[in-house]
């Protein structure tokens, strides 16, 4: 059988895979190494500055890069971004089996009769305007969901399939929780609601720490919503990179996840069950599909209940939370789920 040849085209907002933010870009990175450890020939459409050592075509820094070296830079720098990686795609489009696009929209016009031998994957919510336009406009454009509460939002003449989210499974350790504090690791957002988690975290009498970064588009939800909450009780600690994530998920006692949005999927969701640590998240969105109740932890409707699930978390084995996460969420799984769709597509 001849070696399956597949492009991931990962966006171009950060490295792949990233610094202190990016899910979107670890996930492709993960997704990546583990294909190539099947046996997949992968070939990555990533930023000039990713690191991933996956062969890669990509002569243009990432956004971000851009965004330091220049400060404020034109608003359509994003479009002019994904034009040229576009192109370079384009140029090589007969030399894959399987094109993998992570990014918007651009891909599925140049795609063309290619793609019915394409995958799509979005890493955000599909209940919106946008998308609403963007599948009416494709509707031979196979898209997979990274959760079936995200799928079921998408048409069903586009549904591929699902596929959860995966992590490289040595990535994160078991960790003994011994910190004695809830975490909080998200943008400082109103769909993740780090206030709410700081209330959830005093009602129920516990030390919370908040790490994640400031919502450039939305500042001012941080300075006149959580930094007022701040106190010896409930310290930020800004962004974290993977190190600092290992520490501080693994030493929490239990993750807060208040959301207000219907969540595609929640990848700090499976990082602390990797660290052992459960959960504790809102039942929205791809919730109740990652969180297993009573098991990885709680799945509750409101910051009355999450308080009380406060609680019970030790009541939950750190260790049977990790090998819940060996058996769902780890890389090689997502790459072997995602190994049966191309296969599917290029059968039919």
């Amino acid at each position: 059988m001849e070696t399956l040849r597949v492009a991931q085209v990962a966006p171009n907002i950060f490295p792949t895979p990233p610094g202190l933010s990016g899910g979107t870009e670890r996930v492709v990175h993960d997704l990546c190494k583990a294909l190539e450890s099947l046996g997949i020939e992968v070939c990555l459409f990533a930023p000039s500055d990713s690191v991933c050592d996956t062969p890669r075509i990509g002569s243009l820094p990432s956004l971000r890069t851009l965004e330091e070296r220049h400060g404020t830079i034109p608003p359509s720098v994003p479009q002019v971004l994904e034009a040229a990686q576009m192109e370079e795609l384009r140029k090589r489009l007969d030399t894959f089996d399987i094109v993998h696009c992570h990014g918007e929209f651009f891909h599925a016009a140049l795609l063309g009769d290619k793609r019915r031998h394409s995958l799509t994957t979005i890493h955000w919510r599909v209940d919106e305007l946008d998308r609403q336009i963007f599948f009416e406009t494709f509707p031979d454009l196979p898209v997979a969901g990274i959760s079936d509460s995200q799928l079921k939002q998408i048409p069903v003449a586009n549904r591929a399939g699902t596929v959860h989210h995966g992590l490289d499974a040595n990535r994160y350790r078991p960790a003994n929780g011994s910190g004695g504090y809830a975490a909080f690791i998200g943008r400082m957002t109103d769909q993740k609601q780090p206030d709410v988690a700081i209330r959830i975290a005093r009602a129920g009498g516990i030390r919370i720490r908040l790490a994640g970064s400031v919502d450039v588009g939305n500042p001012t939800y941080f300075r006149e919503r959580v930094e007022p909450m701040l106190g010896e009780d409930a310290i930020f600690l800004g962004a974290v990179d993977d190190a600092g994530k290992q520490d501080f998920l693994g030493l929490a006692s239990v993750l807060l996840f208040p959301i207000d949005w219907p969540e595609p999927f929640g990848l700090v969701m499976i990082e602390a069950m990797a660290c052992g640590t459960p959960v504790i998240a809102f039942d929205r969105g791809s919730v109740p599909e990652i969180v297993e109740d009573g098991v990885t932890g709680f799945v509750v409707r409101d910051e009355d209940e999450a308080a009380k699930a406060l609680l019970r978390v030790r009541e939950l084995d750190r260790a049977v939370i990790r090998k819940r996460f060996e058996a769902r969420f780890t890389a090689r799984r997502m790459a072997e789920d995602y190994l049966a769709i191309y296969r599917e597509l290029l059968d039919a």
